[in-house]
């Protein structure tokens, strides 16, 4: 039998000498970053950490959402607010509901998810004009929005030089949106003068 200095014959060779540690594979490492994400990671951020072409992270990250669909997984990997992360299954929600106790989620109000309504569709758009469009005083809310991560400043605007707002990118994930393309076409519930209340409101 054949040896080297550094292992002569009969001597014992250990358990993996020689034998590179590959670590985890692709499909592996991409679940155990997204699983202590708290926020959608864009796949130019995954591709970057684990050193592997984006396009080879992105086929894996659309390959692991089909899995986790056809195994009728109690979670889904979805494409939300440019990038991916893990949520639990529509169909899932009693369950989540019933193991949530009342007091770990505060709801948003009906003033302010009407407030959010506004900025959503209208935005960037001041707190005047969100106010005129409610036909009440929102600076309150919208400072609770502000607060919460659900709209941000975006600017001043050109003629008044009052603050403009817009929703973040943590209310598309919240909603579970890719972008605000995906917002529901809110025409047919408007009234076909809605400019002209809001002037109205305005200037009362």
């Amino acid at each position: 039998m054949s040896g080297t200095p550094e292992n002569p014959p009969g001597a014992e060779v250990p358990a993996g000498a020689g034998i590179p540690d590959a670590g985890p594979g692709l499909r592996a490492s991409l679940e155990a970053i997204l699983l202590v994400a708290d926020e959608p990671v864009p796949v130019v951020v995954l591709a970057q950490v684990l050193e592997r072409p984006r396009s080879a992270v992105e086929a894996e990250l659309r390959d692991l959402a089909a899995s986790y669909v056809a195994e009728s997984r109690g979670f889904d990997l979805r494409e939300i607010a440019g990038g991916w992360r893990f949520y639990t299954r529509e169909d899932c929600a009693p369950l989540i509901e019933r193991f949530v106790s009342d007091g770990q989620e505060v709801r948003l109000t009906q003033a302010s998810l009407e407030t959010l309504a506004v900025v959503a569709y209208r935005q960037p758009v001041s707190r005047a004009r969100v106010s005129a469009v409610r036909g009440v005083n929102c600076d309150g809310v919208m400072r609770t929005l502000v607060l919460r991560g659900l709209t941000e400043e975006a600017g001043t605007d050109s003629e008044t030089g009052a603050i403009l707002y817009r929703t973040t990118s943590y209310f598309l994930e919240r909603l579970g949106l890719a972008s605000l393309d995906d917002l529901p076409d809110l025409a047919p519930f408007l009234p076909e003068n809605i400019e002209d209340i809001e002037d109205e409101n305005a200037r009362s």
